[in-house]
């Protein structure tokens, strides 16, 4: 499936941000494709309690933080408790997404200088809460990794139905390669005419490596006639998985 919308990942200014997350003037045809996004994952994911998803791609400027957040708001749409942790700590975008502050986050919960409920805050969506980055650190791949991270994670299991992780590009930093090693799931966010076959099956071969259960990929910039003929799998020796196909374009994309 494939959908324009009017949004370009090649301007960041704050308008942009602001149309980048899904609203009441979306079009229907975006919404409907996030939400098969939502139900690929749904099945993807069927055993009890909390279900953490790691987002991540092979390299800057994927869309990943974009499709991160708006797979979040349809999971919170069905009356699940979902918080999004921005866990791009090098990179943060989830704050200017939802057009919050970045304080407190979560170097400065991980850094022992808030408890976990302030750090927590409300969005302005219905049963989406969220965790900024905080602080730039000096250290992010080694507070990912840490005890504490795991053990807040934990914690927060308990108290909501989905957890979503952006993090940083696989083939860049080592960072969504650490945190995947306790999630339930991940998803890989490519671009089209802009991520290369190389590039994926670096960032794959990088997760088959750690042993992470690779849900899928999402196909993200697509035109609709090519996306009609480009189909994006992932395949390891075992499994294949099917992309999930949605398009991220300008006012004036043809």
């Amino acid at each position: 499936m494939a959908i324009k919308k009017n949004f370009s990942h090649k301007k960041t200014s704050p308008d942009n941000y602001k149309r980048a997350v899904i609203n009441e003037k979306t079009l229907f045809q975006v919404k409907e494709a996030y939400k098969a996004t939502r139900t690929n994952i749904m099945f993807s994911l069927i055993q009890p309690g909390c279900k953490t998803i790691l987002f991540t791609s092979a390299s800057p400027g994927e869309g990943k933080s974009t499709v991160c957040i708006n797979t979040a708001i349809t999971f919170a749409q069905t009356g699940a408790k979902v918080l999004v942790i921005d866990g791009d700590l090098r990179k943060p975008r989830v704050h200017r997404l939802l057009k919050e502050n970045n304080m407190p986050g979560l170097t400065n919960l991980l850094g022992g200088f808030c408890e976990l409920e302030y750090s927590i805050r409300e969005s302005s969506i219905a049963n989406l809460h969220f965790i900024s980055a905080g602080s730039i650190p000096p250290n992010p791949a080694e507070l990912l990794g840490s005890d504490k991270m795991k053990q807040y994670i934990e914690q927060l299991q308990e108290k909501y139905d989905y957890i979503f992780i952006d993090s940083p590009p696989i083939n860049v930093v080592s960072d969504a390669l650490t945190v995947s090693s306790y999630v339930s799931g991940v998803v890989l966010v490519c671009r089209q005419n802009y991520t290369t076959h190389e590039m994926l099956q670096k960032a794959t071969e990088s997760l088959e490596f750690v042993k992470a259960k690779v849900l899928g990929l999402v196909l993200n910039d697509s035109s609709n006639e090519k996306a009609r003929k480009y189909s994006l799998k992932y395949t390891n020796k075992k499994t294949s998985y099917q992309n999930y196909t949605y398009s991220l374009y300008s006012d004036d994309a043809k």
